[in-house]
């Protein structure tokens, strides 16, 4: 790998970090030493690349750094083209637009030599087979109740078709092949629930926050399914052949 490369890469992987990144941790991703990253660190700070470093504990990139946006490799833009085509196909259409979008303005960026990825990407995702039955439903308004955390009152029917009205704190909408669902705690089960966006029969969207911040409640809803995963594949290699 180019210094170039590496520089670049070393970037990337700090912004996408959730926690300090340590230098045997870098050398180990881009296949290097540690002593090559300590003098790449070193020239990204002398280039007055916002990276903090503390003995022990590992490497920050400060929050809103950015690079050029033609650093694109060929598989960068393919990811980004298969992404923006599942959008079109299964998200809504506020989002579907948005991915046009994001195909238009890399298009209009990237070397020529990365045009034929776009204009005729060798990654396809499958169309829709069906018609989706939340055509009433305003999912982008539920995005956006989601990211400002407030509240939503709901008529629910479940999958024996028995009613029920709900007030909900939304804070994740999930785009699936088959069905969108919405991700929220239950305020009359005391607990997360999924609610497929097709069985919501009203949906009335309030001006109330709800008290918890959403990125806890997004935190503790993940934990809790990875949680349920590791048990079923515990379960799973313990069962009798």
């Amino acid at each position: 790998m180019r210094r170039a490369d590496r520089l670049f890469e070393i970037v990337q992987l700090l912004r996408r970090a959730r926690a300090p990144l340590t230098a045997d941790a870098i050398a180990a991703e881009l296949e290097t030493s540690r002593r090559s990253v300590y003098r790449d660190i070193a020239a990204l700070v002398a280039q007055r690349v916002p990276i903090r470093g503390e003995a022990g504990i590992g490497y920050v990139l400060d929050r809103g750094f950015d690079m050029p946006p033609l650093m694109l490799t060929s598989d960068e833009v393919e990811a980004v083209v298969l992404g923006a085509q599942w959008v079109v196909v299964h998200a809504d259409d506020g989002l579907a637009r948005a991915a046009a979008d994001v195909l238009a303005k890399i298009a209009a960026v990237v070397p020529e030599r990365l045009r034929a990825a776009i204009d005729e990407p060798a990654v396809i995702t499958p169309p829709a087979w069906s018609e989706r039955g939340d055509a009433g439903v305003d999912v982008a308004r539920l995005r956006a109740w989601s990211l400002q955390g407030r509240k939503l009152r709901i008529a629910y029917a479940d999958a024996g078709g028995a009613p029920s009205e709900r007030t909900i704190w939304p804070f994740l909408v999930g785009y699936m092949d088959g069905k969108r669902v919405l991700i929220g705690w239950c305020e009359l089960r005391a607990g997360f629930r999924m609610f497929r966006t097709d069985r919501l029969a009203r949906v009335d969207f309030l001006d109330e926050r709800y008290p918890e911040r959403r990125a806890v409640l997004r935190r503790r809803w993940l934990t809790m399914m990875a949680e349920r995963r590791a048990a079923a594949q515990k379960a799973g290699s313990t069962a009798p052949a």
